[in-house]
């Protein structure tokens, strides 16, 4: 027997929960044999040109060797500022 209470305190909830399993081996199987599957419709067409179309449609290789390209090029512009910074004071 419990004590009168000037508050009700909150009951907990249930819930209703069923957690998914995700395989990104599974994944990346099903989305290689996507592809090939693809690439043997297309060659039974006559293109060729398959590859060529998935990289451009994922375009993970091309911008990624982007980035690499404009920080590259951004570190040689932010070196060659301190070197002239450096010069100038150590010289005047």
């Amino acid at each position: 027997m419990g004590l009168p209470r000037l508050f009700k305190l909150p009951e907990y909830n249930r819930f209703d929960y069923h957690p998914r399993y995700f395989d990104p081996q599974k994944e990346a199987l099903e989305k290689r044999k996507s592809i090939i599957d693809k690439e043997i419709e297309l060659e039974k067409q006559g293109k060729s040109e398959f590859l060529k179309s998935v990289f451009k449609r994922d375009g993970f290789f091309y911008r990624r060797a982007k980035t690499e390209k404009q920080s590259n090029i951004r570190l040689v512009i932010i070196m060659g500022i301190l070197f002239l910074v450096a010069y100038f004071l150590l010289y005047y």
